[in-house]
């Protein structure tokens, strides 16, 4: 994004999942920031009180397919029509029978699927945290995702299970590291 600004777009990608997702909400309470929630259709229908959440404490919701598909092994149809039900959960859900905002799993996506999905916003990131990642120490992955980080950054966290040890040890560590810096942190919106 524009690095004009000492800001950073905070982001959230797999959840709404009971904990991580709990806990991530807590975090941004703490400091009142606004991030944006790239979520699974799956989890929404799952877990569609803490998806109202979400939107309730202000947070951006995006799309993240139905069932985290991987764009590169999967025909254009089934990939649009889960992108579709995703959408259709989101509304469901929500006051917003629109999502502009779209991010595909993995980072994964066809020209083909991108041409189809000409209505969506598609954000990549340039800070990837690989929270994830269970053979990176949480102090690692705190070092590496500061250091990448500059003005204008599309940070990528997980609110999942299998990033959960990462992300309670890293994102609160992060959050204010970055606002002992002096960056300021938004969301996507429309």
């Amino acid at each position: 994004m524009p690095s004009d600004k000492k800001e950073i777009y905070l982001t959230f990608d797999d959840g709404p999942v009971p904990g991580p997702t709990e806990f991530v909400l807590d975090e941004l309470k703490k400091h009142n920031l606004t991030a944006t929630f790239f979520c699974i259709g799956d989890n929404i229908h799952k877990h569609p009180e803490l998806f109202k959440r979400i939107m309730e404490e202000g947070h951006t919701v995006a799309n993240h397919t139905f069932n985290h598909l991987k764009g590169w092994q999967t025909s254009l149809s089934t990939y649009i029509d889960n992108v579709k039900k995703c959408d259709q959960e989101i509304a469901i859900n929500s006051s917003s029978p629109v999502v502009s905002y779209f991010r595909p799993p993995y980072g994964r996506i066809t020209r083909a699927q991108i041409k189809a999905l000409d209505n969506k916003k598609i954000v990549m990131w340039d800070v990837l945290t690989r929270d994830y990642d269970a053979t990176l120490s949480p102090e690692r992955c705190l070092k590496q995702s500061l250091n990448a980080t500059r003005n204008g950054s599309i940070v990528v966290f997980h609110d999942s299970i299998k990033a959960e040890k990462n992300l309670r040890y890293v994102l609160p560590k992060y959050i204010e590291a970055c606002l002992i810096k002096g960056y300021t942190f938004t969301s996507f919106h429309g």
